[in-house]
């Protein structure tokens, strides 16, 4: 029984930067274009959301991109009313004047607690839980992504895969992509590689431009503007970077790119050899373009992070031989601990290749499982079915 949704609305609170918006904005789109879902989506920094996609205005109360409404989320709700299913993403708090009209909504909404990702094995423990709201007549349902079993899954919509694996296979479309980037042309004869690096700030980071400008191999670094450029203008002798400049010392060539919207995010990561990422939307989009990556988690207090990237690493380096696997786990460990790498990088570097190899079956083997939008309209859809009755 599939039950018709007439409308859902979706909370975000840009707290880390792109991150959260990123990943609330690729579930809303994916829910309006492959479920036909009428999506209302929050959001309290329209300037956050305008760097991922340039087309949203920022001084408009309300506004439509590709089907999605999307309103600025304000102080006060009072006068609007919940749709049917309401998702608060990742931490954020819904204001009380709406949970008092959701209370008094008839049905009430079905209310989703849509959570961090994580590896760990107690999210499968958590996901689905119902928790009663402790006054109003209203029951809070979590929803974990995840990549085990019993998880909520990974956003991935249905064009991702045949789309990165076309411009994978086009010289033409890649060439076109660098161009309008202003970076010249990949050359298939040259040994040189080309790594985007999207991270936070890092005492790791002065390291890792000087072992890439002192290795045998070219690099091309290419750095979307963000926290990391004040660290790297410093180690170049300068107080600012532009956008469009290309920095050079000894084997390194430095690119710095503007923020890119998702779409072309994507590309990048596809295009490159490897990806240095972070948070969560960039890094699950990493795993997806089939390349090489290091991840650098959010930082949380009492480390708690680490136990984040423990947990991932023993899923994704079950499958790779033990001298691989433990020349990641040391290199993302290191990174993310913010300590030199620079001892590894030359091994690193040297098993790309195999790498390779199993960044595409890591990519191919996150396919088989199904994702987190049709997850969750499942689980609404028989929430809604048990109401029925």
């Amino acid at each position: 029984m599939n039950l018709p949704v007439a409308h859902w609305d979706i909370f975000c609170s840009v707290v880390d930067n792109y991150g959260d918006i990123g990943v609330t904005w690729r579930l809303a789109r994916q829910l309006r274009a492959e479920f036909h879902i009428a999506v209302r989506l929050w959001v309290d920094d329209l300037r956050a959301f305008q760097h991922i996609r340039p087309e949203v205005d920022c001084a408009a109360a309300t506004q439509y991109l590709e089907g999605v409404e999307i309103w600025h989320w304000t102080t006060s709700l009072s006068l609007i009313e919940p749709g049917n299913v309401v998702i608060e993403a990742l931490a954020c708090d819904l204001p009380e004047d709406f949970i008092q009209a959701m209370a008094v909504k008839t049905p009430p909404p079905v209310w989703i607690n849509l959570e961090y990702l994580s590896a760990e094995n107690w999210v499968a423990g958590v996901h689905g839980l119902p928790s009663p709201h402790p006054r109003l007549a209203l029951t809070k349902y979590f929803f974990m992504p995840g990549y085990i079993a019993g998880s909520g899954g990974l956003t991935r919509e249905a064009w991702l895969y045949p789309g990165r694996d076309h411009f994978q296979g086009d010289a033409e479309a890649q060439n076109r992509f660098w161009s309008g980037l202003g970076l010249p042309e990949r050359n298939d004869g040259a040994r040189r590689l080309r790594i985007s690096l999207f991270s936070y700030d890092s005492a790791a980071l002065a390291g890792l431009l000087a072992i890439c400008s002192q290795g045998d191999i070219p690099i091309d670094l290419l750095v979307p503007r963000g926290l990391a450029i004040p660290q790297i203008a410093a180690w170049f002798g300068l107080a600012d970077i532009p956008e469009g400049a290309a920095m050079r010392r000894g084997h390194l060539c430095l690119y710095v790119l503007p923020m890119l919207a998702q779409d072309d995010y994507d590309r990048l990561l596809w295009a490159c050899d490897a990806n240095f990422v972070r948070g969560e939307d960039s890094f699950v989009r990493a795993q997806f373009a089939a390349r090489p990556m290091i991840w650098q988690a959010y930082r949380q207090s009492e480390d708690a992070h680490l136990d984040k990237l423990a947990a991932f690493l023993d899923l994704y380096c079950a499958d790779l031989p033990p001298v691989d696997a433990g020349l990641v786990r040391a290199l993302w460990r290191g990174w993310n601990r913010e300590e030199d790498i620079a001892p590894l990088w030359p091994d690193w570097i040297e098993a790309l290749p195999q790498l390779s190899i199993h960044a595409r079956a890591w990519a191919t083997q996150l396919a088989v499982q199904t994702d987190l939008a049709s997850n969750l309209v499942k689980f609404i859809n028989k929430l809604l079915e048990s109401r029925a009755f």
